[in-house]
């Protein structure tokens, strides 16, 4: 799933070629939206939340999240897309570019005043002007028991970070995933270790993992072979409570697993 850099670095792409622009085709593939017409109308601003994008013009705002496959990429008129058509579900047009949402898991066009309503539930933004560490602190430390390696992935706590980068984070701060949060020795630091990684990852070059995706390599630090655990997490959906298990790759020796 694209986390929230790789988000924030679409949103910049598709700033660059729509802001201030008259759009001059609008063509929402989703059932609910497919009569919108935002032909005629300037986008006015192009933002991210997390992993939520936002195109606005001074009607409405485009609301958009990528979920596991989702992209946006842009295209100059008349320039061959590089996926499939089918796959798209919104074009925006301006007399230059064509900014295409591929697979995206999640579109709505809202009116500008009920944007919020969109991430009012989610933690501050790590990559955001607004950006409170404290607020973040007060979040995660709401709920002591619960393993630090969940705890980064619940976007009420503090938007953005996915798989990736929880194993990372945890990785820099030699804290063990399944660690409860009440437990992690310097959690400030680990949120401002957070909010670092996010901005260079989104900021920088591309992010080379540490961790990520590298059992059974030895540690950058020590040597030890790195493992690669199931961790799981509660997901709420609708009236129900379902959990999940996804894999968080960590150092054994670097991060002590809690007793």
């Amino acid at each position: 799933m694209p986390e929230g850099d790789a988000v924030f670095r679409a949103a910049r792409r598709l700033r660059a070629a729509l802001e201030g622009q008259t759009l001059t085709r609008s063509d929402f593939r989703v059932p609910r939206y497919a009569t919108v017409d935002l032909r005629g109308q300037v986008v006015e601003s192009v933002g991210s939340y997390g992993k939520h994008l936002f195109v606005r013009t001074e009607t409405v705002s485009v609301h958009t999240h990528l979920k596991m496959e989702g992209s946006w990429r842009v295209f100059h008129c008349g320039q061959r897309w590089t996926k499939p058509r089918v796959a798209a579900r919104v074009v925006l047009g301006t007399a230059e570019a064509e900014a295409v949402g591929f697979d995206l898991g999640l579109v709505e066009v809202l009116r500008r005043r009920d944007e919020h309503t969109a991430i009012d539930h989610l933690g501050p933004d790590l990559l955001g002007p607004g950006w409170d560490p404290a607020e973040a602190l007060d979040r995660l430390t709401r709920a002591p028991d619960i393993p630090i390696g969940v705890a980064l992935l619940d976007q009420r706590n503090l938007a953005g970070i996915g798989n990736i980068y929880r194993s990372e984070i945890c990785y820099l701060r030699r804290v063990h995933p399944a660690r409860p949060v009440g437990e992690v020795e310097d959690l400030p630091a680990l949120v401002n270790e957070a909010q670092r990684v996010m901005y260079r990852a989104a900021h920088g070059p591309p992010w080379r993992p540490l961790v990520y995706g590298l059992a059974h390599r030895p540690c950058r630090r020590c040597g030890t072979p790195l493992r690669v655990d199931m961790l799981g997490e509660k997901m709420p959906r609708d009236d129900r409570v379902s959990y999940r298990e996804r894999g968080i790759y960590y150092c054994p020796k670097c991060q002590v697993p809690p007793v």
